[in-house]
């Protein structure tokens, strides 16, 4: 090569950097959100992409057929919520669109309308020889408003219960509930649930078409709160018979699927009543032995989903392991467990077909795209490219992996997240990423709304640490948070931050905390014990004052199990009275901004009132952002938006 165009090559490549710009709120908007719906036995992938329309302040979600070598064809294109349901044979496939409810022919493109009547169906689905067709709608099983009990007085706005549970994250119960209804023709259906005010779930055919399954958690009204009692049920098509296959077992047990042959039932299973974080192990039942076996119970980790092999010799599950989320195989008769993906990605579903699985891949620097993955090799092959081109344009950050010492001698991982053309010899502020759950993994996830991507591009560098309690470290790991809320986990944050603020290019007078749910919690509970190392906090939907919380959020089995129980208690529980925020308000020096949905009914909007109203008193500088539609997360894009550079625009005024 010439000097010259050694030269022209060297200055193109800085010029092709140079014209790379950062994630704005604006761009992260609009990046298509990809996942997979149904895939069929020829390996057809039937995959919706959801855009929004932020001047409309609205979001269609398109559908496209995909084949395994990358072939697109998109089907839809009505900028409405499609959603595809089922493949009935490998030719044709059911699909939603609001409450319509549609079928569609791969090979004519011809579609047809189903339900005339326009009711909300779900779970539709049909026998391998035709014979029954099975369905899940809303019954109503319960009088709940003003209008069910006095007809006549129309124009009343009223709602009327004698039980727990009247509400659920972001809406209250009607008396509705789902029920699964199966016959030889629509005009013959009958429902299986008849009279139970209960939701039925997850609902299949066995191979043979002799028998459903579904899961239901069959608890009503203040059971149902403080409970989670759900069970995998049979039902004999022909003598109208159900069984409870899981009577015994008194946590969740969920995803119940037949293999191929139709002789054995999987499903997963947690252990303890209440404890919706407990490990998720996959048992199998045999039909004709009754038995059940656990086969992941001496596996020291939880599993996220899972399908069977075609010979219905293997299963195949997605797991957490070490922060990111991995394809595995288990071997149904030695239990043996072989990972079978690498890397640093989380892969969020899990379909398969032949040598091949299928999921949609995310990490901390793209949104979710379609890979395929071969079973035996564990390559992996990108198959969509909806946002390759935006990310082309995109200055991507530097993600890091660290083990760090806590206070009690364990090693920790801690994700570092780097400013787009980051310099080491300038000094950056840097933040604290408190993760909610308070059970869910700091993973390779891919938020669009806590992105990490689009602080780093703000010139922030993000600390996020896998402290205690959070999954994919182990069963002890995960459980350590259970009871001890402001305890070991605030002394993991505190190691994390301290650690990375000793680095030459962390400006340590310039530190800030944020984080939602009990991430929120944890900026409130650092507010007051910080010592003076944080210069600004951010709290969405955060618990603010427990015994408020205990009185006012919906599933009560999560404070029974995570706080010890009531506060009310003799003697009360530990956490009320050392890990709870109110008490520690008196310690609150330090600016904070503070977010919550008025439809949150997990972390109701009064916990951020009191927040915002206790540091107004106090005179600290403050700021309420207070979205009356929204629930635990921000769904609409012009709030999104807003939401992003309220974030922003707070950190500048104080960082």
């Amino acid at each position: 090569m010439k000097k010259g165009s050694f030269i022209i090559v060297i200055f193109m490549g800085f010029f092709s950097m140079a014209q790379k710009q950062n994630l704005t709120p604006e761009l992260l908007w609009s990046l298509g959100r990809v996942s997979v719906d149904i895939v069929n036995d020829n390996g057809d992938i039937i995959y919706g992409v959801q855009y929004h329309d932020v001047k409309e302040n609205r979001s269609f979600r398109d559908l496209y057929h995909m084949t395994l070598d990358g072939k697109v064809k998109q089907l839809t294109d009505i900028k409405d919520k499609e959603k595809a349901l089922f493949f009935r044979g490998n030719d044709v496939f059911f699909y939603s669109v609001g409450e319509n409810i549609f079928s569609y022919n791969l090979k004519t493109g011809a579609i047809t309308g189903i339900n005339k009547e326009k009711e909300d169906l779900s779970g539709i689905a049909y026998t391998k020889d035709g014979k029954y067709l099975m369905l899940s709608k809303q019954v109503k099983e319960e009088k709940v408003s003003g209008t069910d009990s006095y007809p006549d007085l129309d124009k009343s706005d009223v709602k009327i219960y004698d039980h727990l549970m009247y509400r659920h994250w972001d809406s209250w119960k009607d008396g509705n509930f789902r029920h699964i209804f199966v016959g030889t023709s629509p005009e013959s259906l009958t429902d299986i649930n008849k009279g139970e005010k209960y939701n039925s779930e997850a609902c299949s055919f066995s191979p043979d078409g002799k028998y459903i399954v579904y899961q239901s958690k069959k608890l009503f009204g203040t059971e149902d709160a403080i409970s989670t009692n759900t069970d995998i049920y049979l039902y004999n098509i022909s003598t109208q018979k159900t069984d409870n296959l899981t009577p015994n077992n008194k946590g969740y047990d969920t995803n119940p699927q037949f293999n191929p042959s139709g002789g054995e039932l999987a499903w997963l299973s947690m252990e303890t009543d209440g404890y919706e974080a407990d490990k998720n192990d996959i048992k199998i039942y045999n039909l004709k032995t009754r038995q059940t076996e656990n086969l992941t119970s001496g596996w020291d980790n939880t599993v996220i989903t899972y399908v069977w092999s075609k010979d219905g010799k293997k299963i195949y599950f997605l797991a957490g392991i070490n922060a990111t989320q991995q394809f595995f195989e288990l071997d149904t008769r030695t239990k043996k467990i072989r990972q079978i993906t690498q890397g640093r990605h989380d892969y969020v579903s899990l379909y398969q077909y032949g040598d091949f699985l299928i999921g949609e891949r995310q990490d901390m620097n793209h949104a979710s795209e379609i890979y395929k993955v071969n079973i035996q090799t564990g390559e992996q092959t990108q198959l969509s490219v909806v946002n390759d081109e935006i990310y082309g344009k995109i200055a991507m950050s530097n993600v890091e992996e660290r083990w760090i010492n806590t206070t009690d001698g364990k090693k920790m991982l801690v994700w570092v997240i780097f400013p787009p053309n980051f310099d080491k010899n300038k000094k950056y502020p840097a933040l604290l990423y408190c993760q909610g759950g308070p059970q869910s993994t700091v993973s390779q996830f891919y938020s669009f709304r806590w992105n990490f991507q689009i602080m780093a591009a703000n010139d922030y560098i993000i600390v996020a640490p896998n402290r205690r309690g959070l999954p994919s470290f182990g069963i002890k790991w995960n459980e350590e948070i259970s009871g001890d809320w402001g305890g070991q986990p605030m002394r993991d944050y505190l190691s994390a931050i301290d650690e990375v603020s000793k680095e030459p290019y962390v400006d340590n007078s310039r530190l800030g905390a944020v984080g939602a749910s009990y991430g929120g919690y944890s900026v409130y509970y650092l507010a007051g014990i910080h010592n003076k190392r944080f210069k600004t906090f951010i709290s969405h939907c955060g618990v603010f004052d427990l015994e408020a919380m205990y009185g006012s959020t919906e599933e009560i089995f999560f404070p029974n199990y995570d706080l010890g129980g009531a506060y009310w208690e003799t003697p009360q529980p530990k956490a009320y009275k050392d890990f709870n925020p109110i008490n520690m308000v008196a310690k609150w020096d330090t600016p904070i901004l503070i977010i919550h949905g008025g439809r949150d009914y997990r972390v109701p909007y009064t916990q951020g009132l009191e927040a915002f109203q206790a540091a107004q008193l106090k005179g600290i500088k403050s700021r309420l952002l207070y979205f009356p539609e929204e629930g635990h997360w921000v769904q609409q894009p012009q709030n999104g938006i807003i939401w992003q550079k309220e974030f922003f625009k707070w950190l500048k005024e104080t960082l």
